[in-house]
């Protein structure tokens, strides 16, 4: 691979409990929060911006270097995530992924960090709540 490179790939990611239940609680959400954002800030080729989410699932905003094997660095996240929370937490499989625009940033940031709000209020935007076709 080329040393010098150039790229501004911003990613959307979610990924969702299993069967959706309420699984990630009030007590928990900090610690898996935490965890989910060291393991990113620890990965070479990736930067976080944020994370947010529900009872049901997780959302994360994090840029990442073309050298990155986006499905393998997911799923070890999320296997990794369940893990160091314990048996109470078990995510379903597949995730969602949608690339932005750095101009969209702050957009998609203020979208992850009032999940609640927007699930209470019914203005969620699909594209960033899908996880599957």
């Amino acid at each position: 691979m080329s040393i010098r490179v150039y790229s501004e790939i911003n990613l959307h990611i979610t990924w969702h409990t299993k069967d959706d239940l309420q699984l990630i609680t009030g007590a928990m959400k900090p610690d898996l929060y935490a965890f989910l954002k060291n393991k990113i800030v620890e990965t070479q080729g990736a930067y976080f911006h944020g994370i947010g989410g529900t009872e049901t699932h997780v959302h994360i905003a994090a840029s990442v270097k073309p050298s990155l094997h986006l499905d393998e660095w997911i799923g070890q996240l999320k296997g990794g995530s369940s893990y160091a929370m314990g048996r109470g937490l078990q995510w379903q499989h597949g995730y969602g992924v949608v690339s932005f625009g750095t101009k969209d940033l702050r957009w998609v940031l203020d979208y992850i960090r009032n999940q609640e709000q927007h699930h209470k209020r019914g203005t969620i935007h699909d594209r960033l709540e899908r996880i599957d076709e």
